[in-house]
């Protein structure tokens, strides 16, 4: 460990190869170091029940992936990836047994949506036609000031209010609401909360602009072209290297960080003092996922023809039973109907499970760091909307908050998302900063989605990152 390296990147999840393919991109010099025997963090695929069934141990559909300004630029397709785009983005069931359906097409989408038809299209489909100029000022921290401000506007103003105000204000009928309900959920906030709004728009938009695409093969497949791709630029990357101060790392310009608040505190927490230690201590995490994974003998026998053409399914139906599932989450208790999300990516990728055979995949929310078991709550919800489901089970994997964590530290108690996103958080994490990926130690930056644009598998806080230290070490740009 003695050779010298412009930069050093620990973690390897999407943010942490971000950083690197950007740096290396510039002509740095970069070594990617990964606790894990595999690479990958939340973009991680596995055997988890049976022989022959391939499962996104974390992260599976990926809106954000597909529309990410970062990632749509690199050749990642030359290094195995490939997207597959179900006919149905988002399907959202319905207790009489129809079901509202996002697609990329604003028309077959408004179709499903009764009397909010054209209201629907009135205030999505001018944003979706514009999302590719949209997105990299949505995906970016608050300064610099977006470079199509009235575009923003456009999007912020309705965005700041809470998702139940914007249902209720925008929509008259129940399925529009619920499935705004149900894409605004994914915030991890309870829907009456400021901003949580601005996840039901982003979420619809990219629907309509680039599609709710999985990977063929499995979510392993990005961070195999991501690291495919940074090997190609020279950049070296070791696994099982697990860091447990920076000391022990080799020399370096600069350093960045794929980790939370709580692992960069323990590795380098003696580099800070005053208000960004206290900052990093008083970082809030969010609520956590209890998530099944289960083998199948068969498909999903949903009600609603929609659910069966969808990559993603949302559970919860109404607007206000997805409001008490996560009011009940943010207030510590569980709740009675859980709002859960499934992915069936077996429908459309013969290669996760066995001829004849179908994977599931389906987590909601509890309580940060709950010992619950919910495994029942989300059957339950599944068998309510596709009734004979239980019978096609063959084998499942259960992940609480603390296998959760164990899988992955970044993941504190359950939290997929690197940090809560209630208002200032969702913008000024994980401190208020100028440059949110810079810290008091100059030669050291934090790359993980506890900056912003937060969660997801994006690249973008990796990417910015990157792009940070370039201007400040190295006098650079990408």
């Amino acid at each position: 460990m003695s050779e010298r390296y412009d930069a050093v990147v620990v973690g390897s999840g999407p943010n942490g190869l971000a950083a690197a393919i950007t740096l290396a991109r510039a002509g740095r010099s970069v070594l990617v170091l990964e606790a894990a025997a595999s690479l990958g963090g939340g973009a991680r695929s596995a055997e988890l029940t049976l022989p022959g069934f391939v499962h996104d141990v974390c992260s599976a559909i990926h809106p954000l992936g597909a529309g990410s300004p970062f990632l749509r630029k690199l050749p990642l397709e030359e290094h195995g990836l490939e997207w597959i785009e179900p006919p149905v983005a988002v399907a959202h069931p319905f207790d009489d047994g129809g079901a509202a359906a996002l697609e990329r097409s604003i028309e077959a989408t408004v179709a499903t949506l009764g009397a909010d038809a054209e209201r629907y299209a009135r205030r999505i489909g001018p944003l979706a036609a514009r999302a590719q100029a949209l997105l990299p000022d949505l995906l970016k921290p608050l300064w610099p000031p977006p470079r199509h401000p009235l575009l923003m506007a456009r999007f912020g103003l309705p965005a700041i209010r809470s998702a139940r105000a914007a249902a209720l204000s925008v929509f008259q009928g129940e399925r529009a609401r619920g499935l705004f309900a149900g894409l605004a959920a994914h915030s991890v906030l309870p829907l009456e909360a400021p901003f949580s709004a601005s996840f039901g728009y982003l979420f619809a938009i990219l629907g309509h602009a680039v599609g709710w695409p999985l990977a063929r093969g499995g979510s392993q497949a990005i961070t195999g072209a991501l690291a495919g791709y940074l090997r190609r630029l020279g950049g070296r990357i070791e696994t099982g290297r697990r860091v447990a101060s920076v000391a022990e790392l080799p020399p370096a310009r600069v350093v960045l960080f794929d980790l939370t608040p709580r692992q960069l505190l323990r590795i380098a927490g003696d580099r800070f003092r005053g208000r960004y230690r206290r900052a990093l201590e008083e970082y809030r995490y969010g609520p956590g996922a209890f998530k099944l994974d289960l083998a199948l003998s068969g498909p999903i026998p949903w009600r609603a023809e929609a659910c069966r053409r969808a990559g993603t399914v949302h559970l919860g139906a109404s607007l206000d039973e997805i409001c008490a599932s996560e009011r009940a989450v943010a207030r510590g208790d569980l709740g009675r109907a859980p709002y859960v999300i499934v992915a069936q990516q077996s429908l459309f990728d013969p290669a996760r499970a066995p001829s004849g055979k179908h994977t599931a995949w389906a987590y909601c929310h509890v309580p940060n760091g709950s010992t619950a078991d919910r495994t029942d709550a989300i059957e339950s919800q599944i068998e309510r909307f596709a009734p004979g489901f239980r019978e096609l089970i063959l084998a499942r994997s259960v992940m609480a908050p603390k296998s959760l964590e164990a899988y992955n530290e970044n993941y504190v108690g359950g939290d997929i998302a690197g940090g809560g996103t209630a208002f200032p958080q969702l913008f000024l994490r994980p401190a208020a900063r100028l440059v949110p990926y810079s810290t008091p130690d100059p030669s050291l930056y934090l790359c993980s989605s506890s900056t912003p644009p937060g969660g997801g598998v994006h690249g973008m806080c990796g990417h910015l990152a990157a792009l940070a230290a370039l201007r400040a070490a190295f006098g650079a740009t990408a």
